[in-house]
Parts: C-alpha cells; structure tokens; sequence
C-alpha cells in the first residue's frame, strides 16, 4: 500500500493512445492503432527503477528507459543551417566523453535559444519505452516547467526509420491561450520514402495532463498532405499497469516498426510516388546520428 501511494504521488504517469494517421493526397491513405506512452519526470527515474519491478532506468528489463536513447545533442550535428554553430553540448558541460544526463542536455539545449527553467525545473519526456530491450520510437515530446509548474517549452524529438534524430524547439513564443505550442518550420529532415524533405511540419502540442492531445501535420504550401495524431487518456503506473500492457500490447516497439513497413508497402501498392533518401542529402539538415547514405555530403566544418 505504502509503494502504491509513492507512485500515484509521482507526476510521472502512462498514457493510452489512439493513433490516427491519414494522408490526403495524391491518393487517401488512413489507419488507426491503440499503442501506449511512457510519460516520465526525468527527476524521478531513479526512484521508478526502485520503486517499479518491471521498469529499470540505464539496466535491462521488460520495460527499460536509456537516457542515451534520446537528445543526443553530445554528438556532432549534421548538416547545421546556421553559419556558426556552438560546440556541442556535452564539450560546454564536461570533459568527459562520456554525454551528460538527459535533463542536463535538455536543460543546455533549452539554456542555448533561450529558455531558463530555473532552480526546481522540471522536464517531462513522453515517449515510447524500451520494451525487452528493443526500441523504436517515432517522435517523443518534452515538455519543460518552470518550478510555478508553468510550460515553458516543448522539444519533438522526431526518429526516422534510419535511426536518425531530429529535435524541433517550440519556444515560448509558440504558446497559445489554449495551453498548446503551434509551430510550423520546414521539416528539412527524410522521415518517409512518400514524402518530401523540403515539406513543412505543423506541430500542435497540448501540455499533457489528464489527456494526452498532439497533432503532427505535414504542408506543402498552402496545402495540407498528411496528419498525424496521438491522444488519449492517463493512466497510473504501476507494475500492475505495465504488467497488463505487456498483454494487451505485446510487443509494442516491434509492433510500431512492422507496421511502419506494412504501411509503406501499402502505399507502394497504391503506387504512391517515393523519394530515394540519397537524392536530396544536401536537403537533410540538423539531425543526429546520420545514415550512411549522407556520407557522401561533406560535414559543415562549423557545425558541432
């Protein structure tokens, strides 16, 4: 009993989702899917690894978070649009070779356009976990508070199936009156075979509370091709909650991906146009870990 109200005092909580993705041209495309989100205070990991028997924070388990699977701004950024580029963030913060944690990246990437949280800040992640030990994750959001509890930023984090990242910055200035950032920046960035690089992303992102609310549309010009969204309700966690989840969504990470493909063949039977990802390197720009089809574009020496 007494771990139980530990855990409901936490902030950190799980989310289950409806996935909606439809494509609107040139021919219409649309599913539907029920997936679950890992919604962590960066603070508490620790005290979940403790606390949770199912959950391990940076060590094995049947649902596992790796601090070094996300904002991995310690590493060299490709392609950097910006003419002069600061070094990268674990060089600012420690000799080590190893990166800094999570939240301290965060806080520096936040720190570097900006943004301070100031003392008692805290950073939500949600995202997908590792589950045995595999992980894809398409796109996890952060969302970052002041120590009053207000939202001061949000960071969507997008994975492509190359294992590339890209993260995108929504600054206070894209806070509206209806507790949501709105940002719309050209994605720059190959995360389908059936789309454009040079598309814009049109990010709406609710601060998560009882529900979890996002939308992820794609534009080009005035016209919007594809939208993408992720909702649903709140839900404890608990070994109790992680334990059923493994039932009812057995093998959720391996799933998202199968069903990746399954949908890009899909599209390939529509005979929907597709975009070799080597045709337009110079065109993927401020992103993390890039694939080896971007080897033949030389790095832009100022990047970090």
């Amino acid at each position: 009993m007494r771990l139980l109200t530990i855990l409901h005092r936490m902030k950190s909580r799980l989310y289950e989702c409806h996935v909606m993705h439809a494509r609107f041209i040139p021919k219409p495309h649309r599913f539907v899917y029920r997936i679950f989100m890992l919604a962590v205070d960066l603070d508490e990991l620790p005290a979940l690894d403790r606390k949770l028997h199912l959950f391990s924070f940076n060590t094995p388990n049947l649902y596992s978070f790796r601090e070094t699977d996300f904002l991995p701004t310690s590493e060299r950024l490709h392609n950097s649009s910006a003419p002069k580029s600061p070094q990268p963030v674990c060089h600012l913060l420690s000799d080590k070779p190893s990166a800094p944690p999570l939240k301290t990246r965060g806080l520096a990437y936040l720190a570097a356009r900006g943004v301070d949280l100031g003392a008692g800040g805290r950073v939500e992640l949600v995202t997908l976990p590792r589950i045995l030990g595999y992980l894809f994750n398409p796109v996890a959001f952060y969302f970052c508070y002041d120590r009053t509890g207000a939202c001061l930023a949000s960071i969507a984090e997008v994975t492509n199936t190359f294992h590339e990242m890209k993260p995108f910055f929504l600054g206070p200035q894209t806070r509206g009156a209806s507790s949501a950032f709105h940002l719309r920046t050209p994605k720059n960035f190959y995360v389908s075979p059936y789309s454009d690089v040079d598309v814009d992303f049109d990010f709406n992102l609710r601060v998560p509370a009882e529900k979890l609310s996002v939308q992820i549309d794609d534009y080009v010009g005035g016209a919007r091709t594809l939208t993408s969204t992720l909702a649903g309700p709140s839900r404890p966690l608990t070994d109790s909650a992680l334990a059923w989840f493994m039932v009812k969504y057995p093998l959720l990470t391996l799933r998202v991906i199968t069903l990746i493909h399954w949908h890009a063949l899909l599209l390939h039977l529509k005979k929907i146009p597709w975009f070799p990802k080597a045709a337009r390197a110079a065109d993927q720009r401020d992103l993390y870990r890039p694939h080896t089809s971007l080897s033949s574009q030389q790095p832009d020496p100022s990047a970090p």
